[in-house]
């Protein structure tokens, strides 16, 4: 079902948010929702299993999974579990995060976009070119982390590898495992900074003058879509 706006007719998207005249514009469905949560767990359960398993000194992180063999044996299915999550995602929306024209601009302003003079950046669609980052590394780092899993994972997978693709797939894993870390904490803070981001995967709706502030392209398309027809009243 895809994503649409609630305007009344009689509001224009610039009006924003009025008082006594609140406009929401819906962002995500529930499924996207409960999809992206699933991920973003699944995500942070393997950092904190990860991590448990790199170092002696984190071990103590082991005890969030009932141990150390717990650990060792949970934390290659909850990869499992990201990689078949974040493949719907992906299918969901890869085709907004697309590079656009647009987002060169937007780059090339990122001092504007810091000091939050989005006045002076061009009209953005559903995401912009720092969200889109965030999506293709998650998807390559993603690919790279299950790949090199999949050569660790002895207990299905020994007979299948050598001592030396299992030395190379250990050092891969832990460099691409920072790597998404890193991602994921430039993902998590752009969404405190700009005020009012949480509720699209909270609630599913952001207000209309937070649509036209950040992504006014997209609000465009979304207000310019015909409205369903109404089924005849009986």
């Amino acid at each position: 079902m895809p994503d649409h706006a609630h305007l009344p007719d009689d509001v224009e998207p610039g009006d924003g948010v009025r008082p006594g005249h609140p406009v929401q514009v819906s962002r995500y469905t529930l499924a996207a929702r409960i999809n992206h949560w699933i991920t973003a767990i699944s995500l942070v359960l393997l950092a904190l299993s990860g991590m448990a398993l790199f170092t002696p000194k984190l071990f103590f992180l082991t005890g969030l999974f009932g141990g150390g063999q717990w650990t060792r044996a949970i934390h290659p299915w909850i990869g499992v579990v990201l990689f078949f999550s974040f493949f719907i995602l992906f299918v969901r929306f890869w085709r907004a995060n697309l590079p656009a024209r647009e987002d060169g601009t937007w780059l090339a302003r990122i001092s504007d976009v810091l000091g939050g003079h989005e006045e002076r950046l061009p009209e953005i669609g559903k995401y912009n070119a720092g969200q889109k980052f965030v999506f293709w590394s998650m998807s390559g780092l993603i690919i790279v982390l299950i790949g090199s899993g999949i050569v660790m994972w002895d207990q299905y997978f020994y007979p299948f590898t050598t001592i030396e693709q299992k030395r190379i797939a250990i050092l891969v894993h832990a460099v691409a495992a920072v790597c998404i870390i890193c991602v994921w904490i430039i993902h998590v803070y752009a969404a405190i900074w700009v005020k009012g981001t949480f509720s699209a995967m909270t609630r599913g709706e952001v207000t209309g003058g937070w649509a036209w502030r950040h992504h006014r392209k997209w609000l465009r398309e979304l207000v310019g879509k015909p409205k369903e027809p109404r089924a005849p009243a009986e």
